[in-house]
């Protein structure tokens, strides 16, 4: 996983709303980072509904939030329009920028392992430093933590 004060990895990746996001060209901006499991599921839409709900609050800190899972764009695309979601949600679904950011990781339900993405957000600064890393994250309640370390 990488670390508060690391270089947050590039990445270039395909958002619903039709373009393709690079960390590098947000530099000068703060980025929420967030990745989450699955769109459409309980945590996920009360963690997306969070961020959309508290935009204006991020945005006049300077910063953009954006959503990454492995679900494709057309996915995306539904998620956010049934949500009215206000921000970009980016689709990896070759899994690259998940590994990058350690957060492709063996979890467990009932019993059984599988690979997925552990819910996690990252704080990247305006020069492209990791600020804050909040693993395994708890929905409620999260979006001020966020805001906090902004």
């Amino acid at each position: 996983m990488v670390k508060e004060g690391d270089p947050a990895p590039d990445f270039r990746l395909p958002a619903d709303d039709g373009r393709t996001y690079s960390l590098k060209d947000l530099r000068g901006q703060k980025v929420v980072l967030y990745f989450y499991p699955k769109d459409d599921t309980s945590g996920c839409t009360k963690e997306a509904c969070s961020f959309r709900d508290n935009l204006a609050r991020v945005t006049s800190k300077g910063a953009i939030v954006l959503g990454v899972s492995k679900d494709d764009l057309d996915s995306h695309a539904k998620f956010r329009k049934k949500y009215g979601l206000t921000f970009p949600l980016l689709s990896d679904t070759e899994g690259k920028v998940l590994d990058a950011y350690g957060v492709w990781k063996e979890k467990s339900l009932y019993g059984k392992t599988f690979m997925g993405v552990e819910r996690t957000t990252y704080v990247i600064d305006e020069k492209g430093r990791i600020k804050k890393v909040f693993p395994r994250v708890k929905v409620e309640g999260h979006t001020d933590e966020v805001l906090a370390a902004l």
